[in-house]
């Protein structure tokens, strides 16, 4: 049996530099030390394979230099790019990431959250799928916390990205309206779970303001879970005209769906999604949809969350306008 080689300790750079643990503790922070001794000890570590234990610093009052990220649901295919862009930009800055799924459940959400806490992240950026709670409240008062297209309501967050999502829902329905569409099934992830987040909302208020027939019906995030319930919806004989999805991971669903009923898109029915994923404009037909730049989305929850940490905090709330992306995918009513 083979034993596992031990892991190389500040204890052990010391001896091999001649230097005290508590000299090379600080220089493997960049403090105190001369530039060369900061050097010297580094290019000691890379030697030795040294890996600083990031807990064990948050113990002795320094940071881990991770941050906790938290995605609602990695099934969606949007929520898999603003992950990535975010972890993009968190490297940028030298931190590490801590990636956590709520799979679409607001109780796991906290509950990861909470773990995350737990593990001494410096922070978390969060894209809530839930309503806040207590719990929420007091995790963001120890926590620095950063939202992302979604609130936590009550809780002190020191940055939030939000969406105009009251728009981009109105360009949406505007532009079905415009082609002649009336009865609109809107397939929503978060319904049942936070049926007053302000896309539902917004679908509700601008249907009676353009006095269209739209149903909000509950449907999973992913494109199996939006397949099925497309079949049924499709199968109707009182079949709407159009069907708006809250994200473009259920679009394909809805898409595979109508080819196995061998109904034409957008001949029989118009499919229109609302996060402009870059597959959107890949399949066929291309799918209209709903462009919220998640590149700068993530630049500025990290900057939020960096500035906050290095006491330059100014700015706490930006708001991403939409962009209407119209494709072959919706079309007038025949």
């Amino acid at each position: 049996m083979v034993t596992p080689a031990k892991r190389p300790t500040i204890r052990q750079i010391a001896e091999e530099t001649g230097l005290s643990v508590t000299a090379v503790s600080y220089a493997l922070r960049g403090e105190r030390m001369s530039a060369a001794t900061i050097e010297r000890v580094q290019a000691k570590a890379d030697e030795l394979g040294y890996i600083a234990d990031p807990v064990a610093r948050a113990l002795r009052g320094g940071r881990t230099g991770t941050v906790g990220l938290l995605v609602g649901s990695l099934a969606d295919f949007w929520h898999q790019t603003l992950a990535h862009a975010i972890q993009r930009e968190l490297r940028s800055h030298g931190l590490h990431t801590l990636l956590a799924d709520a799979d679409g459940n607001p109780a796991e959400e906290l509950a990861l959250a909470q773990r995350l806490a737990a593990q001494r992240v410096d922070g978390l950026i969060v894209a809530p799928v839930g309503p806040a709670g207590g719990s929420w409240v007091e995790l963001a008062a120890h926590l620095p916390t950063v939202t992302v297209a979604g609130q936590l309501a009550g809780a002190e967050v020191v940055g939030e990205v939000a969406f105009d999502q009251t728009t981009g829902v109105g360009e949406v329905l505007r532009h079905l309206h415009a082609l002649g569409h009336e009865h609109i099934v809107v397939l929503s992830w978060a319904v049942g779970a936070s049926p007053d987040r302000p896309s539902e909302r917004a679908v509700r208020e601008q249907a009676a303001i353009l006095g269209l027939r739209c149903e909000l019906v509950p449907c999973a995030y992913s494109l199996d879970g939006s397949r099925p319930l497309a079949l049924e919806v499709l199968a109707r004989e009182d079949r709407p005209t159009a069907i708006f999805c809250l994200s473009d991971s259920m679009a394909y669903g809805v898409l595979h769906g109508c080819r196995e009923l061998g109904l034409r898109v957008p001949e029989d029915i118009s499919l229109v999604g609302f996060d402009d994923h870059p597959l959107s404009r890949l399949v066929d037909p291309p799918l209209t949809s709903v462009n919220w730049s998640v590149d700068r989305a993530a630049r500025s929850a990290v900057g939020f969350l960096v500035d906050h940490l290095a006491g330059q905090a100014d700015e706490r709330r930006i708001v991403i306008a939409p962009t209407l992306a119209v494709r072959a995918s919706s079309g007038p009513v025949t």
